[in-house]
């Protein structure tokens, strides 16, 4: 994986589908981890739509505590899942 993005508030999420779709124009694999505010970015579609066929995972505690009601449009994960993908990334950029 090229570039992890790892996703902590609501406005790293806002700002996260135009760097996924600049991404995907330039041939850049890339992902996302979510954890605390950040998990409400899954919400908006457009950015659901922007990580189509990239690989997003969710901290599943900080979704139960942020969007309990919602389903989750990505993977559930944990830290430790967050771990592994910046263990695999060249690059990481926190929002």
């Amino acid at each position: 994986m090229d570039i992890l993005f790892h996703v902590s508030t609501e406005a790293g999420g806002q700002l996260l589908a135009p760097l996924a779709r600049a991404c995907r124009r330039r041939g850049h694999a890339f992902g996302a981890f979510f954890t605390h505010e950040g998990v409400r970015g899954l919400l908006d579609a457009e950015l659901q739509a922007a990580l189509e066929g990239s690989r997003a995972v969710v901290c599943e505690e900080s979704w139960h505590r942020f969007c309990a009601d919602a389903a989750c449009p990505a993977e559930l994960g944990s830290q430790t899942a967050n771990s592994a993908l910046m263990g695999e990334a060249k690059k990481v950029v926190s929002l």
